[in-house]
């Protein structure tokens, strides 16, 4: 027994003195004998050594932070992951558009080409700049490429069947390709403070990000919205909506996103179609609170449709006329906006003499709590959204620029006159809104998904 615990003891001491370097057990030794009573004895002699205490501490401490960072970049591989599911699903998504042309040539639209060329740039763009991050080479990423590289040239390809469109399709491509260089030095510069109004107003606007053509995938589709929920609720924090047709004249269907990825992958998780009797008209139509606001078309009157109730309410504002539209496109009657300080709708009347009208909502009893009326006519303005309290108005001034040449200060009846110009992917735009939740421009852009960073003057 007593020899039992003696040489567990011993395999103790092994352990621990594994730790000392070899050469300071050279003055060490155990020796055995037997006692006067019969019982084995052993002596165990120790060099006069330190145990290396702080050695073990630092290995300790050196496992931990290796452990923490294989945890780390474990978490970073898991996103890159995700990131290029989204990537390859967006490239099946092209292919699948690339067969219909090959199978087709003769159907194909312009457009289709421009986008394709476009959107093909932009995931090279992406996979480089993945590649860049990860700093590493791997057969998905050479999969990737070459995958790119094909469609490149079948993409080519058909553009040879019309030789008078290859031209015009090489041009307006180096023109898109520069604006979206432009626009990321843009987003790197504007760092948004979001649900402040610490600024004056308005400084400038970037260049437009072209985002991606319509989820009919049709030229047609010429007037609509798109954009986020401006105030978003608990569990659709990242909620995008969609609407498009054919005519300014009719509003009968809305998509709904649960993520920006999901909204670039045309994956909507809710179609509302209107019912005949809440048909609706006009594209400046906004999400609230998980509430879309739109013009209803019978009667005349602002609507809004909970999309947690799928209730449906309507208001009838007895000054708003339907005979003053915006610039660009009829049926433009009530054109509602959500900024900082709430939510509003803007129109004109017969006794405004068709200048705009600026009122506020009161979400709850969803009645106008107070009115604004400015020195701008309603006909001659592209467009108008609201920031702080401030409504700004837009006008064309060439077929690539727009100017915002008009503001409107609630607080303090001011107004004054601007020059603020910004550049169109298109000539011309349904919908253009303000969302205080990121600070951005939405416009939806003769069939393409625009937006536009806001950069605000602090001074």
């Amino acid at each position: 027994m007593m020899l039992s615990v003696l040489f567990l003891l011993l395999g103790a001491f092994s352990a621990a003195l594994a730790w000392i370097p070899v050469q300071d057990w050279e003055s060490g030794n155990v020796t055995a004998s037997v006692g006067s009573s019969g019982q084995c004895i052993c002596h165990v002699f120790l060099p006069d050594t330190t145990f290396p205490a702080d050695r073990v501490e630092h290995m300790q401490q050196v496992s931990k932070d290796l452990i923490l960072e294989v945890e780390i970049q474990k978490n970073k591989m898991v996103k890159y992951v995700g990131k290029l599911v989204v990537y390859l699903e967006e490239l099946k998504d092209l292919e699948a558009r690339l067969n219909v042309l090959e199978s087709s040539p003769d159907d194909y639209v312009k457009l289709d080409f421009e986008l394709l060329r476009i959107e093909l740039r932009e995931f090279e763009a992406l996979v480089s700049q993945l590649k860049y991050s990860l700093n590493f080479s791997s057969p998905l990423f050479d999969s990737l490429y070459t995958e790119i590289h094909n469609m490149t040239l079948i993409v080519n390809q058909l553009e040879t069947y019309d030789k008078s469109n290859l031209e015009m399709i090489q041009h307006q491509f180096a023109k898109l390709q520069k604006k979206l260089e432009e626009c990321q030095k843009d987003q790197d510069i504007i760092k948004p403070d979001i649900g402040n109004c610490n600024h004056t107003g308005i400084l400038s606007i970037s260049n437009p990000l072209v985002i991606q053509f319509n989820a009919h995938l049709s030229a047609s589709y010429m007037y609509g919205g798109w954009g986020r929920d401006s105030k978003p609720i608990r569990g659709y924090e990242n909620l995008y909506f969609y609407g498009a047709y054919n005519s300014p004249g009719g509003v009968y269907d809305f998509l709904f996103y649960s993520s920006y990825e999901n909204l670039l992958l045309r994956n909507y998780f809710r179609l509302v179609d209107l019912p005949n009797e809440w048909l609706g008209v006009g594209n400046n139509y906004i999400v609230h609170s998980n509430v879309i606001y739109y013009q209803h078309n019978s009667p005349f009157s602002m609507t809004k449709l909970n999309l947690t109730s799928s209730k449906y309410e309507y208001r009838v504002i007895s000054s708003a006329s339907t005979s003053f539209s915006y610039a660009y496109s009829n049926n433009q009657n009530l054109d509602f906006a959500a900024d900082e300080t709430g939510l509003w709708v803007m129109y004109a009347s017969s006794e405004s003499k068709g200048k705009i009208v600026i009122a506020k909502i009161d979400e709850k009893s969803f009645g106008i709590e107070s009115e604004w009326h400015t020195g701008v006519y309603k006909q001659s303005v592209g467009n108008a959204f609201m920031i702080c309290g401030v409504m700004y108005a837009t006008r064309s001034v060439d077929i690539s620029t727009e100017e915002i040449f008009y503001a409107y200060d609630t607080k303090t009846k001011q107004e004054r006159n601007l020059s603020i110009q910004f550049k169109k992917f298109r000539d011309a735009y349904s919908n253009l809104d303000y969302n205080p939740s990121d600070q951005k421009l939405y416009m939806y852009n003769n069939g393409y998904y625009v937006s536009y960073n806001v950069k605000f003057n602090k001074e």
